[in-house]
């Protein structure tokens, strides 16, 4: 894990892909995607198993290592429908019971909008987009909103960094001057390059570790 001051707060990211904040011993995760290999199953492709398992361990990890007493999800929890296969329920369910004290709370994203809210035995919060938590505002979309810092996802950030004739693209934490985007969280999400300005802070994860790559 590695810290950084962001509006005024210090965060910490890491290598699970989520960001804390210590003060308000909160985790911000982004794109969860929850059941996007059984939603691809359910349309008869092919995909591998296990990636809900892996989705909650790395979560139940971050909670451990941090001691957080809330989760805010920044959207796309569900990637579908189809996502509500029993498995993916069951594997989450049975996470949920052994977490039951965090307070988990859910901005809708795009994807939540066509899959619905959560189960209702999750005791997870719902709210829309803008939800103002102390400096930050807990967005979906990468976008600046006065009063505030915004922290979001949608776009699963990543960079691509070049040297002795190869290069590679890894998933990124993208500080701008009024925008936190978060990289997915979910073990099944592609990513998209992103082009950073001068002055922003860029922190990639490689080998399980987290890494400054300028400012």
């Amino acid at each position: 894990m590695i810290e950084c001051i962001v509006a005024g707060e210090k965060v910490v990211m890491l290598r699970e892909k989520a960001l804390y904040w210590p003060r308000e011993a909160t985790l911000f995760v982004a794109d969860f995607h929850l059941g996007k290999a059984a939603a691809f199953r359910s349309a008869g492709i092919p995909m591998p198993s296990g990636t809900t398992t892996d989705n909650v361990t790395r979560l139940a990890s971050a909670i451990a290592s941090t001691g957080a007493r809330r989760v805010v999800f920044l959207g796309d929890f569900l990637h579908a429908k189809a996502s509500k296969a029993r498995s993916t329920e069951a594997t989450f369910g049975a996470w949920r019971e052994k977490h039951s004290a965090v307070d988990l709370v859910l901005v809708r994203g795009n994807h939540d909008t066509s899959a619905g809210d959560p189960r209702e035995d999750w005791n997870i919060e719902c709210v829309d987009e803008g939800a103002v938590l102390g400096p930050f505002i807990a967005n979906h979309h990468p976008e600046a909103k006065r009063g505030g810092y915004v922290l979001a996802g949608h776009i699963h950030p990543a960079v691509r960094l070049s040297g002795e004739g190869d290069s590679v693209r890894l998933p990124c934490f993208w500080f701008s001057p009024r925008v936190g985007v978060l990289p997915a969280f979910g073990a099944f999400t592609g990513s998209a390059v992103v082009r950073p300005r001068e002055g922003d802070q860029v922190f990639v994860i490689a080998d399980g570790e987290v890494i400054s790559v300028g400012n």
